[in-house]
């Protein structure tokens, strides 16, 4: 099955991915992506192997695609981290690993523009009230620390229920637990506020492209000074 997103080149696909809301008068973006990055995860941990290939369940042009899409991502990146930190790994395994992390991000930065592309065009007629501020992030990197926030609270949850573990650690992380959910309702409640404000003209959307450079040859000095093999 082919996973990848679909471009956002074309206004017709970007029609798709509206007609599914149109009909909704407050649409709770926050909800939607708290019970879906739940469901991936769980999926996930089914297997609970970074190998494993994503069965992405919701079709290219529904935005829940973009969203499994999105923390499939970062759970299986969440794992890569874990297994690059075992003191005993092999040099040439954690380079591997490395190089997957780096490509992983820029996957992940690619899905939270596309995430980004959607809001812009679902709210493009909307004319900024006069008094109109901007947001200090755009609402996809806001979805982006949701879905890291899911990810945290499942891990969180396994490390308080470890029967194998002391009370003591099973307490604490109970505790970091309760502060995880907190947050996460906390930022839901801004992410949903955010969309509204928006809907409203109250706030406007300005989406920079994130400049990595690490990636590009052009731009990391590590790649474009390495000798030419060209005769």
């Amino acid at each position: 099955m082919d996973n990848r997103p679909i471009s956002f080149g074309s206004g017709n696909k970007l029609e798709l991915y509206l007609c599914g809301l149109k009909n909704k008068s407050k649409f709770m973006i926050s909800s939607q992506c708290n019970s879906l990055f739940d469901q991936c995860i769980h999926q996930y941990h089914l297997t609970d192997d970074v190998h494993t290939p994503i069965a992405n369940p919701y079709p290219k042009e529904k935005f829940e695609h973009l969203l499994y899409l999105k923390n499939w991502i970062d759970t299986v990146q969440w794992h890569l981290e874990d297994i690059i930190r075992n003191p005993s790994i092999d040099p040439a395994e954690a380079l591997v690993i490395k190089r997957k992390i780096d490509a992983s991000n820029q996957e992940r930065t690619d899905v939270v523009e596309f995430i980004d592309s959607y809001f812009l065009d679902k709210y493009k007629q909307v004319v900024p009230l006069q008094n109109a501020t901007i947001n200090t992030e755009s609402p996809a990197w806001a979805i982006d620390r949701l879905s890291i926030l899911a990810l945290k609270i499942y891990h969180m949850k396994a490390e308080a229920d470890r029967q194998d573990a002391s009370d003591l650690h099973r307490i604490s992380c109970q505790q970091k637990l309760a502060i995880l959910h907190e947050q996460r309702n906390d930022l839901s409640k801004a992410i949903d506020e955010l969309i509204d404000d928006i809907s409203s003209g109250r706030k406007y959307m300005k989406v920079y492209k994130q400049m990595k450079m690490y990636n590009d040859p052009a731009l990391n000095p590590v790649l474009y000074q390495q000798p030419s093999n060209e005769a």
